[in-house]
């Protein structure tokens, strides 16, 4: 096993961890005052202690509360899926429009080089032509909409966010037709991971991919327009 790496008595403030594996890391004696984590994953291993509390319930629990429907994300059933679309396709509405009141330009804003607004958006087209396009239906990458992003990538061309916002209208309506008609023995047929072809995933997985990026996708972009309305200074 190799050697772990031990950082002692360093000065890390204002140190950036950017999609690091930092699972099972220990700190002891530590000053974490004004500490940010983001851990979408957080809820799938084995949770995150804070002075011996596994804070991980505390987390979800304010996660549902704050951005109802969430909680919904892993239905199982044709009904409970379409139900969960639409409150998480609602919420998308309601940010979009939240944006729109923004000054000319803030959707193409980079928060922290981040993707901006815009880009959150065509990274959706690409999760939807991802789960649902080529690992449900099979459509080849051909088929893709063009304005989609892909994971850990930057759009390197300039659109119109107007045609951002119909890619995304487009993409959310060819989940939702799906829905309209899944059945359960649908559900429960297997598909091949689209990311890696010998790992075996169920239509019901797949679309429970679909919901987990497009709620914690909405995080990242609540965040940052909470930070575009805040206050200089």
């Amino acid at each position: 096993m190799a050697e772990r790496e031990q950082f002692l008595e360093r000065d890390l403030r204002g140190a950036r961890f950017v999609e690091c594996d930092l699972s099972d890391v220990v700190m002891r004696g530590v000053d974490i005052a004004g500490m940010d984590i983001d851990a979408p994953w957080l809820s799938d291993g084995p949770g995150l202690r804070v002075n011996g509390v596994d804070v991980t319930s505390f987390v979800e629990q304010e996660l549902e509360s704050r951005f109802p429907g969430r909680s919904e994300r892993r239905a199982e059933g044709p009904a409970g899926l379409r139900e969960a679309w639409t409150k998480v396709d609602r919420a998308w509405d309601a940010a979009i429009a939240r944006a729109a009141t923004l000054p000319a330009g803030s959707v193409d804003l980079r928060m922290d080089d981040e993707w901006s607004f815009a880009e959150t958006l065509r990274h959706l087209v690409h999760a939807t032509d991802i789960w649902l396009g080529k690992a449900v239906l099979g459509l080849e990458e051909a088929d893709f909409h063009p304005l989609g992003v892909g994971h850990g990538t930057k759009a390197s061309v300039a659109v119109s966010y107007d045609d951002v916002l119909a890619a995304r209208a487009d993409r959310a309506a060819m989940v939702r037709d799906f829905l309209a008609t899944v059945t359960d023995k649908v559900l429960d047929e297997e598909r091949r991971n689209p990311h890696n072809p010998a790992e075996a995933e169920t239509v019901r997985s797949c679309l429970h991919v679909i919901l987990q990026e497009s709620w914690e996708h909405l995080r990242f972009a609540q965040r940052d327009l909470d930070a575009m309305n805040s206050p200089i200074g």
